[in-house]
């Protein structure tokens, strides 16, 4: 019994020592975290893209892209609204990019899309997905 007390008593002041030199210890400064990484900004189209669409698009599309072009009136099939985000956000931006390029066939909608693929280039059409994205405010999916 005795041996267990000298046992606990050395335990003890173990203990002690320790939560003394523990307590003359300055704590360690907590790691510095990096900030966040800034997200990429949007990305918006150029003037030239959107040149492109007052002149290629608009005529059917409209100037700002609600689907009420000068020549809408005159389509068998109304126009896609570019500003209808509900719609768009179920299309992907290949999508949008093959009717644009290939036209409305090529995508299962109307036949007067016309195809583009011949008068406007692979950069020019992916400027227009994004331009169109951006009248709709809207995500691919």
């Amino acid at each position: 019994m005795n041996h267990e007390r000298k046992t606990k008593r050395q335990i003890l002041m173990i203990l002690g020592l320790l939560a003394i030199l523990g307590c003359d210890r300055k704590p360690e400064p907590a790691a510095v975290q990096p900030p966040p990484p800034t997200p990429a900004p949007v990305q918006k189209a150029g003037m030239e893209i959107k040149e492109a669409y007052q002149w290629y698009c608009a005529q059917c599309h409209g100037i700002e892209g609600k689907g009420d072009g000068i020549n809408a009136h005159l389509l068998t099939v109304k126009p896609r609204n570019h500003t209808e985000a509900e719609y768009l956000e179920t299309r992907s931006d290949e999508d949008l990019f093959k009717a644009i390029k290939l036209g409305g066939v090529a995508v299962g909608r109307a036949p007067c899309m016309p195809k583009w693929g011949h008068t406007l280039d692979d950069d020019i059409i992916r400027g227009l997905v994004l331009y169109i994205r951006e009248l709709c405010q809207c995500k691919a999916v």
